[in-house]
């Protein structure tokens, strides 16, 4: 177990350098990020608030884009930990996946039935491509991603 958590941390640091280029708009995205912060925040590894509030009910939601599924400090349903423990990567299409149908995407890339703790679905493509672009954007720097692995 330590060691899962251990390459969580560790994929979720590096996994911004490696990180596509979002297709939405981060602006938009931005708006769309309203809805979800009753239940989450972005918080950086300093603990500064970048979005949401003081929410605790979803995890913080910093460096998910691109990033690997799962949070060290967070009780996941296990289906959601399965897909940690699995290596799932949240690209932008796997987002978009996600928040269409939590449960159906997470049982998916488990491999088993479950269901997600998170009951919000995003309707509309576009509105899920936005808000992973506006999470991208909260992200550091490639460069500072790949710096914090190497030290």
């Amino acid at each position: 177990m330590k060691f899962t958590v251990a390459f969580a941390v560790t994929a979720l640091l590096a996994a911004p350098a490696f990180a596509e280029t979002p297709t939405g708009d981060a602006t938009a995205g931005e708006k769309a990020f309203k809805k979800c912060v009753s239940c989450h925040v972005v918080k950086n590894d300093e603990g500064e608030t970048l979005a949401g509030k003081a929410a605790k009910t979803g995890p913080n939601l910093y460096g998910i884009a691109g990033g690997a599924v799962g949070q060290q400090d967070f009780k996941y349903s296990k289906v959601a930990a399965a897909a940690a423990e699995a290596g799932v990567i949240m690209t932008e299409d796997n987002m978009v996946a996600f928040l269409a149908d939590p449960s159906k995407y997470l049982s998916e890339a488990a491999g088993q039935k479950g269901r997600s703790k998170m009951s919000l679905k995003v309707k509309k493509e576009q509105d899920a491509r936005d808000v992973f672009a506006y999470l991208y954007s909260l992200q550091p720097a490639p460069e500072a991603a790949e710096e914090a692995t190497t030290n």
